[in-house]
C-alpha cells in the first residue's frame, strides 16, 4: 500500500511538472509576442509540449532511450525560439530601426539554417556520441561541410563584406565614389554586391568581398563639396602671378563651381615645351563633373585668348602659320564705322577714330562669360562687333534683366571718361567678339582735342538726365537747364580729373 502512495505521489508530481513546464513555456512566450513583438509560431507550441515531456519524463526518473530523443527534439525545436528572438532583437529592432539596415530575408535564412545546424551538430556529438553510426553520419557531415564552404565562399564572403558595408556605413546611395580609375553613382547596396552607374550610364556590379579590398575614394563624405583639379601648360615667357590670376578669374566664373571655398592655382611643373599649373577649384554634386571641367576649360580658352597668353604648342611639333596683313582690316572697318555713328565720338575726327580703333584691344568672350560686372572698377568702354549680350542690374538680392545688347551696341562709355564704378553686369549670351577702348587710348586722343571735352560733358549729363527721367522729348524748362548746366560742369571737371588735363 506505502509503494503504491508513493507512485501516486509520483505521477501526481510529474502531471504538474508536465502542466507547470507547458503553460510556464506558453506564458513566457506570449509575454513576448504581446510586449515585444517576437514572432512565435506552431514549432514554438510544440517545443513547449516537448519540453513538457522532457521535463515530467525526468521528474518520474524515467531513463531510457527514447528520452534521450525526446530531449534531441526539445533542442532542436528551441532553435525555432532562438531564432525568433534574434530576428527580433537583433535584425528588426538594432538594424533595421536603429541603424537603418534593411536585412534582407535570404540573409535571415541563412542565419537561422546556421543556428539550426549548430545545434543539431551539439546533439549528435553530445546525445549520441556513443553510437558508431552516427559517428559515421558526423564525418560524412564534417566532409559535406567542407566541401559546401569551398563551394560557397564567394557566396558567404560576400554577405560577410556586405554585412560590414551595411554597419559601417562607408557610403550610401547616392554617393559618388571612385573606385579604381572611375567615377560612379552608388545606386543599390545589397548583401551580395554594391551597384554603380557612371555618367555615360554605364552600370557596374562590383562584389562586395572585392569592394571591401578596394581603396574607395567617397567624393560625397561628409558633404558633397569636393575639389577636383585641371592641369594648363602656358608659355615659359609669361610671369607666373599674371598667369595664376587669369587661370583663377577663368575658373572662378565658371558655371557649376563654388565661390567657397576660393579658387586655387598652383605652379607644379617645368615641362618640355610649357609651365605646368594646376587649377584646383570646389564643386556640388559629382553627376555635373563633365560640364563643370567644359566650363572652366572653355573659360580658359578665353581668358588666355583675351590676355595674349599662349598655350604652346608641343615643341615635337612643326606649326606652319600664314599671317595676313592687318590693312584694311574688316573688323577695323566695322568698328570704325560704329564709332563714326555714336554721339560721344562725333567730335573726333575720322584720323582720330582711326587712331582709337588701331590702338584698342579686340577680344572674345565665351557664352555665359561675364563682359564687365556691376560694381567693379572700370576704366573702358566696349563695342559688340558680332554677338549678343544680356544687361543686368541686382537688386534686393535678385538678378534683373534690363536689356539685350546686339552687333554694334557701346557700352561701359561712363567708366572710360568718369572712372565710375561699373553700375551692371553684362554677359555674353554667345560667343561674341568685343572691343575694348581703354582709359590710356582715350586720354592720348583727348589730350590731341581738347574741345572735345565740353561736347562730351554735354553728352554725359543729358544722359544723366535721361536716366534720371528729367527729360523726355519736351523743352527744357529752367529750373531744368540750370540742372543741365550744373552736371555738364560736374561732367567736366570730372574729364579733366580723370584724364589729368
Amino acid at each position: 500500500m506505502f509503494t503504491s502512495l508513493l507512485e501516486t505521489q509520483r505521477t501526481a508530481i510529474t502531471v504538474v511538472v508536465f502542466i507547470g513546464t507547458f503553460f510556464a513555456a506558453l506564458t513566457i512566450g506570449r509575454i513576448l509576442k504581446r510586449r515585444a513583438g517576437v514572432r512565435l509560431g506552431i514549432l514554438y507550441q510544440l517545443f513547449c509540449l516537448t519540453l513538457a515531456f522532457y521535463t515530467a519524463l525526468a521528474a518520474y526518473g524515467v531513463h531510457t532511450t527514447w528520452r534521450n530523443h525526446l530531449g534531441a527534439a526539445a533542442t532542436l525545436l528551441s532553435t525555432a525560439f532562438v531564432f525568433a528572438l534574434v530576428n527580433r532583437y537583433i535584425f528588426d529592432l538594432y538594424f533595421e530601426r536603429r541603424r537603418q539596415i534593411t536585412i534582407p530575408h535570404f540573409l535571415r535564412e541563412v542565419v537561422a539554417l546556421v543556428i539550426f545546424l549548430i545545434a543539431l551538430l551539439f546533439v549528435l556529438s553530445v546525445g549520441y556520441h556513443a553510437e558508431r553510426e552516427l559517428k559515421g553520419v558526423l564525418a560524412g557531415s564534417g566532409i559535406a561541410a567542407i566541401i559546401l564552404g569551398f563551394a560557397g565562399q564567394n557566396l558567404f564572403g560576400g554577405i560577410i563584406a556586405g554585412m560590414s558595408i551595411q554597419i559601417n556605413r562607408p557610403y550610401k546611395v547616392g554617393d559618388w565614389l571612385q573606385v579604381g580609375d572611375r567615377f560612379a553613382e552608388v545606386m543599390e547596396i545589397n548583401f551580395r554586391s554594391t551597384r554603380l552607374c557612371t555618367n555615360d550610364n554605364i552600370y557596374l556590379d562590383i562584389p562586395n568581398n572585392e569592394i571591401v579590398r578596394t581603396t574607395i575614394v567617397n567624393l560625397h563624405y561628409p558633404t558633397e563639396v569636393h575639389a577636383m583639379r585641371i592641369r594648363v601648360g602656358v608659355d615659359y615667357n609669361v610671369p607666373p602671378n599674371r598667369v595664376k590670376d587669369a587661370l583663377a578669374r577663368a575658373a572662378s566664373t565658371a558655371n557649376g563651381v563654388l565661390a567657397n571655398p576660393p579658387v586655387k592655382v598652383f605652379l607644379v611643373d617645368f615641362a618640355d615645351h610649357a609651365v605646368t599649373y594646376e587649377i584646383k577649384f570646389y564643386m556640388g554634386n559629382h553627376a555635373r563633373i563633365n560640364e563643370i571641367n567644359d566650363a572652366v576649360r572653355t573659360n580658359v580658352w578665353y581668358e588666355l585668348k583675351r590676355q595674349r597668353i599662349t598655350i604652346p604648342f608641343p615643341i615635337r611639333t612643326l606649326q606652319l602659320e600664314r599671317r595676313k596683313l592687318p590693312a584694311g582690316d574688316k573688323d577695323h572697318q566695322e568698328a570704325h564705322a560704329i564709332l563714326r555713328g555714336e554721339p560721344l565720338f562725333q567730335c573726333l575726327s575720322a584720323a582720330q577714330i582711326y587712331n582709337l580703333v588701331e590702338q584698342s584691344d579686340l577680344n572674345h568672350f565665351g557664352r555665359g562669360e561675364r563682359v564687365i560686372e556691376e560694381g567693379a572698377e572700370g576704366d573702358s568702354m566696349f563695342v559688340l562687333m558680332r554677338g549678343a549680350a544680356q544687361v543686368s542690374v541686382s537688386k534686393n538680392g535678385k538678378v534683373i534683366p534690363v536689356a539685350t545688347l546686339s552687333s554694334g551696341d557701346c557700352f561701359g562709355e561712363m567708366s572710360l571718361l568718369t572712372g565710375e564704378k561699373r553700375s551692371a553686369t553684362v554677359r555674353a549670351e554667345g560667343d561674341c567678339y568685343v572691343m575694348e577702348i581703354s582709359k590710356d587710348v582715350m586720354a592720348q586722343i583727348v589730350r590731341e582735342s581738347p574741345d572735345c571735352l565740353r561736347q562730351l560733358s554735354e553728352i554725359l549729363a543729358r544722359r544723366k538726365m535721361e536716366t534720371e527721367g528729367i527729360v523726355k522729348d519736351a523743352a527744357l524748362p529752367a529750373d531744368q537747364a540750370a540742372k543741365e548746366n550744373e552736371y555738364r560742369a560736374t561732367f567736366l571737371r570730372r574729364l579733366k580729373t580723370f584724364f589729368e588735363l
